[in-house]
């Protein structure tokens, strides 16, 4: 799915480490004249000028290990054109050491897999799955995960308006994280927005019952930064920024992971990392995270394309 966002530019704005749409509101006109000789000189000495010091001097840089995407970012191509294994090769070659897995194994045992992301010189750290419907499931999954070599599984949405139900789900979240501790995993849950916004009476959400339920000496949070400056925008917060800040500074929970996706200004469409109107370097400083997964849900150009300006993006990324 594109938004109008040309190829050219994508990358280039990625890797600036800048968002001109956030003072412009505009996505086409600005860049969209630029051929692409000036777009990679302009490229070249970007970072300098896109840094922000630190208080007290020095820089934070994202490390190059800490990189991952999310691989239902790419999920068009897995199952499309180039396919899985041509696409786990192109986001090796762009440099991903981490893909957080999605979607199965297409076709691959769990071994099998990690030998083939061994020979592209990528492991699988992390995950999404949902909660599993035994405890003989529940094994399985987490024996899969320590065959694959990773350190995380995350569940990926849960959605109700009836507070029980949310009460159910940590307690067995709380319960698969206890087993994954035993396999040498951490056991995480991934937010969006509705966790935020839902009133499930009283002005109680989601959000208030997972952290005050979930056993923070078990499981942690993978804060998708999109769906939380997005539910500070949809409560009316004045400060969407400082409001995912709060939710990850106020968490029991240790925030490891987050999700980098950035946030179209005029539309709230989803956008490539570093294109759109968050400020990432804001919420960083506030808080560094083990993992930085790029993730678009509905990649601007193409979803390789959104893994190239996702990476760029994060390995030039200083503030």
């Amino acid at each position: 799915m594109c938004y109008g966002l040309d190829d050219d530019r994508a990358h280039a704005l990625a890797r600036a480490g800048r968002a001109p749409s956030r003072r412009s509101l505009l996505r086409g006109a600005a860049f969209g004249a630029l051929g692409a000789g000036a777009l990679a000189a302009g490229v070249a000495g970007a970072p300098a000028a896109a840094a922000a010091r630190r208080p007290g001097g020095g820089r934070i840089r994202i490390p190059k290990d800490r990189i991952s995407i999310q691989l239902y970012t790419v999920r068009d191509a897995l199952n499309g054109d180039p396919g899985f294994d041509a696409s786990l090769r192109h986001i090796a070659g762009l440099g991903y050491p981490r893909v957080e897995q999605a979607l199965g194994f297409f076709g691959r045992t769990a071994d099998e897999l990690r030998s083939f992301y061994r020979s592209l010189g990528i492991r699988a750290t992390s995950s999404h799955n949902d909660i599993s419907a035994d405890d003989a499931a529940l094994e399985t999954k987490l024996a899969d995960a320590r065959a694959l070599g990773q350190s995380y599984l995350n569940v990926p949405y849960l959605a109700s308006e009836v507070a029980d139900d949310w009460r159910r789900w940590a307690e067995r979240m709380n319960h698969e994280a206890a087993l994954a501790r035993r396999y040498g995993l951490r056991y995480g849950y991934h937010n969006h927005a509705h966790e935020f916004t839902t009133d499930l009476g009283g002005g109680l959400t989601p959000w208030d019952i997972l952290t005050r339920e979930l056993d923070p000496r078990l499981v942690h949070l993978e804060i998708d930064i999109y769906w939380a400056v997005t539910g500070g925008i949809e409560t009316g917060a004045a400060d969407p920024e400082g409001f995912a800040v709060d939710v990850i500074r106020s968490a029991p929970q240790r925030v490891l992971q987050y999700h980098v996706k950035d946030r179209d200004p005029a539309t709230g469409d989803m956008a490539d990392p570093g294109t759109g109107m968050i400020d990432f370097a804001r919420i960083f400083r506030a808080h560094q995270v083990r993992e930085y997964i790029v993730e678009n849900d509905t990649p601007d150009v193409t979803p390789l394309r959104s893994a190239e300006v996702g990476y760029a993006y994060l390995r030039d990324f200083r503030c």
